[in-house]
């Protein structure tokens, strides 16, 4: 089946090949994503599920592992701590190494990573190994996420960028439901059942071997990098079309330092994307952590039983995949900042909703609600971030926004408890609806439309 690429289509395709028989394209605008192209975004949706699996089976292990160990509130706490710790470690360092050293060798890294220290944690009967561990869990788990959206973002058409961040998110995200079930069921077997859901966490190496045969490097990233061959080569495996890359390498700045890279996001070119990033990242993050980690204790200290309070949360996290869905659904409509103000809104309107409610079934029904509207949210955010810089910083900058991200969730924790004991339950959630509404109006205001434009022409 023949392509038509033409001057009509959108994205910056251009069909005036420099050879005879070839295609001048924007590496794969306009193109359909079929056969061994779409099996690259199945592998990442697999590694996905495994990279979730790991991050979450911690909330739901933590109770079964202190009544095991003896463990204290604090030392759940410290374990916690250094989690975060991991994951903004992840975000940063993740970001920089796969601006250096490719988009496939930090992600195939980054399964390794997570999923050999899963299983670690599960062997060991040591706090301070299994607190070392868990660290490095998040290590992988966040290094992963930062080099994916880049990934992504970087190896999906112009048209379906949006689609594909979101399907990927909504398959990995099925992981949630998944490992409250298994937990569910495996957990009460026996004293140290909990160790079978951190072996679980180690199949991650399943779509790393898949990834070592049929993952390619990104041609954006081999062409930023001099390598425009490799990149032909690559677009052409994947497309099945003899793609001329040679006009879209023209757009490419010439290599920059480490300190550049570093520091790119703030040159008066970026700087006001990166305020305004910066602002939706430090509000929707914490507001989202607060709803999926506290929800469950603040359900138990309103009166629930802990039974009521975790079937409640196990039914509200069905709202995680299904949220990503949403986002692949409307993600690449209204150049993605009309979809991410819209989603503020109704997750800001959720949340107040939430926060008045005092029945079991109404608690449910909203927190379902909100966590629906802030998966899609963030996702959303997420391909946002990574259209708004340039190939030779895009996952630096990613990482940075992602890593102070979780400094902010972690700088939130201690108002919580203050926030609870000033005005209660409906006080938290008013506190979520405001994060989540205040940087809508900036959004508006100075946020560029990134969605359906090829990365080089939004750069």
């Amino acid at each position: 089946m023949e392509y038509e690429l033409n001057d009509n289509t959108p994205c910056g395709i251009d069909n005036n090949a420099d050879r005879p028989g070839r295609f001048a394209n924007n590496y794969f605008d306009g193109i359909p994503v079929r056969g061994i192209h779409a099996l690259l975004f199945f592998i990442i949706m697999a590694a996905y599920f495994f990279e979730q699996f790991d991050n979450w089976n911690f909330g739901f292990v933590a109770p079964a592992l202190a009544q095991s160990w003896g463990l204290k509130p604090t030392d759940i706490a410290t374990i916690l701590f250094w989690y975060f710790i991991g994951m903004t470690s992840g975000g940063f360092l993740g970001g920089v190494i796969s601006d250096f050293i490719g988009r496939r060798k930090t992600f195939l890294i980054s399964i390794v990573i997570f999923s050999v220290s899963s299983v670690i944690t599960g062997f060991t009967d040591s706090f301070a190994i299994f607190t070392i561990f868990r660290a490095l869990t998040g290590f992988g788990v966040f290094c992963m996420m930062v080099t994916s959206q880049a990934y992504i973002a970087e190896m999906a058409p112009c048209q379906t960028r949006g689609m594909w961040q979101g399907r990927v998110a909504a398959i990995g995200f099925c992981a949630v439901p998944v490992v409250a079930l298994i937990c569910r069921m495996v957990i009460p077997m026996a004293e140290e059942a909990w160790r079978y859901i951190f072996y679980a966490g180690g199949l991650g190496i399943i779509p790393f071997l898949l990834g070592l045969k049929y993952l390619k490097e990104s041609p954006r990233w081999l062409v930023a990098h001099g390598r425009i061959k490799e990149a032909e080569e690559v677009v052409t495996y994947l497309t099945g079309k003899d793609i001329d890359l040679s006009e879209a390498a023209k757009s490419v700045q010439p290599k920059i330092s480490v300190m550049e890279v570093l520091t790119g996001m703030f040159t008066k070119k970026y700087i006001g994307r990166t305020m305004l990033l910066i602002l939706l990242f430090v509000c929707i993050t914490p507001a989202g952590f607060l709803l999926t980690t506290w929800t469950t204790q603040l359900l138990k200290m309103l009166g629930f039983s802990v039974k009521e309070s975790l079937t409640a949360m196990t039914i509200i996290s069905i709202g995680v995949p299904i949220g990503c869905f949403l986002n692949s659904l409307v993600s690449d409509m209204g150049g993605r900042k009309t979809p991410l103000a819209i989603l503020g809104v109704l997750a800001a309107v959720s949340a107040l909703i939430f926060g008045g409610m005092k029945g079991l079934i109404m608690l449910t029904i909203f927190g379902f609600t909100v966590t629906v509207f802030n998966m899609a949210l963030n996702f959303i955010l997420f391909s946002y971030t990574a259209e708004s810089y340039p190939t030779r910083m895009r996952n630096t900058a990613t990482g940075f926004h992602n890593g102070l991200a979780r400094l902010s969730v972690s700088a939130s924790q201690p108002l919580i408890p203050m926030i609870h004991q000033a005005y209660g339950f409906a006080g938290i959630f008013t506190s979520v609806a405001i994060l989540f509404f205040l940087p809508v109006i900036p959004l508006l205001i100075w946020g560029k439309r990134t969605g359906g434009k090829s990365l080089e022409e939004i750069e």
